[in-house]
C-alpha cells in the first residue's frame, strides 16, 4: 500500500519533470530567433552599448523599413524563391519517379545505379565545386538562376529518391494490381490509386529540399557574382563592408528571409508530419 502511495506522489514531480525538459529545449532552440528578432528591432546606437541585455530599452524598425525599400533585398528574395520552389519541384517530380521505379521494378543494373548514387553523397563539396564551376561556364549558365535549379536538383535527387522510395515501399503493391484487374492502365492506378497514398511523402520531399535549397550559400557563391541574380544567403553578404557589420539590417533581413519558409511549412504541415511517419520501417 505504502509503494502504491509513494509511486502515486511521484507522478506529479514525472510530470512538471517533463514538462520542464520540453521547455527548457524549447527556449534552447528558440532563443537564437529570439536573438535574431531582438537584434532586428534595436536601434544601431544600443547594439553594442548594450551587450547581452534580454529585452532592449528601446524599439525601432527603421531597420526593416531600410532593408525593405533601400537595399536590394527582394531581389535576393524574389531569387531565393525562385530557385527553391523550381529546385523542390523538379526533384520531388523526378524522385518520385526514379523512387517508384526502385520500388516496384527489377531490372538489370538497378543495384549498381543505387550504389552509383549512395557514392555520390560521400564526397565533399568543396572537392567538386571546381569541376561545377567549369561545367556550368562552358554552357554559359554562369550568373543565371537556372544554373543554381539545375546544381541543386542534382545534388538532392539521391537523397529524395531513397526518401519516395521508402513510402512506395510502404504501400502494397496489391492496391496496383486490383486497380489494373479493374480495367485501369499502370498509370491510371498510379494517378488514383499510388499517387493520393504518396502525398505524406511528396510533402515531406519537398519541404526537405526546399529548404535545403533556400539555404545553400557555396554554389551560390561561386555561380553567381552578379548581384541582380544574388540569392538570399549570398546577398546578405552585402551587408558585411571591409570595416564593419550592419548587424540590425542583417538581422532584420534575416528575419524577413524566415516569413516564406514558414509559410510553405505551415502549408505543407499536415502532410509532413505524416510523412515523417508513414516512411518508417514497418515492425
Amino acid at each position: 500500500m505504502s509503494s502504491v502511495v509513494r509511486s502515486n506522489s511521484r507522478h506529479p514531480a514525472l510530470a512538471f519533470g517533463k514538462y520542464a525538459a520540453i521547455a527548457f529545449y524549447l527556449c534552447f532552440a528558440l532563443f537564437p530567433l529570439y536573438w535574431l528578432m531582438k537584434i532586428a528591432i534595436t536601434p544601431d546606437a544600443l547594439i553594442f552599448s548594450e551587450g547581452t541585455r534580454m529585452l532592449p530599452s528601446a524599439v525601432t524598425f527603421e531597420n526593416f523599413a531600410t532593408v525593405l525599400f533601400e537595399t536590394e533585398f527582394l531581389a535576393y528574395f524574389r531569387n531565393s524563391l525562385t530557385v527553391s520552389l523550381g529546385t523542390a519541384f523538379f526533384t520531388t517530380l523526378i524522385a518520385a519517379g526514379a523512387g517508384y521505379a526502385f520500388s516496384r521494378f527489377v531490372f538489370a543494373g538497378k543495384r549498381i545505379i543505387i550504389a552509383v548514387m549512395l557514392v555520390t553523397q560521400m564526397f565533399p563539396l568543396l572537392m567538386i565545386i571546381a569541376p561545377i564551376y567549369k561545367i556550368v561556364a562552358d554552357l554559359g549558365l554562369l550568373n543565371s538562376l537556372t544554373s543554381l535549379i539545375v546544381v541543386y536538383t542534382a545534388f538532392n535527387i539521391p537523397f529524395a529518391t531513397f526518401l519516395m522510395q521508402s513510402f512506395f515501399d510502404g504501400i502494397p503493391k496489391d492496391l496496383e494490381e486490383a486497380a489494373m484487374m479493374d480495367g485501369c492502365s499502370r498509370f491510371q492506378a498510379l494517378r488514383t490509386v499510388v499517387f493520393p497514398l504518396t502525398l505524406p511523402g511528396l510533402g515531406a520531399t519537398l519541404g526537405f529540399v526546399f529548404t535545403a535549397a533556400w539555404s545553400e550559400l557555396l554554389f551560390a557563391l561561386m555561380l553567381i557574382s552578379k548581384n541582380d541574380a544574388m540569392t538570399f544567403p549570398v546577398g546578405l553578404l552585402t551587408f558585411v563592408s571591409k570595416f564593419s557589420v550592419d548587424w540590425g539590417q542583417m538581422m532584420a533581413a534575416g528575419v524577413l528571409a524566415l516569413v516564406p519558409s514558414c509559410l510553405f511549412f505551415i502549408f505543407i504541415q499536415r502532410y509532413l508530419v505524416q510523412g515523417l511517419t508513414s516512411g518508417a520501417v514497418k515492425g
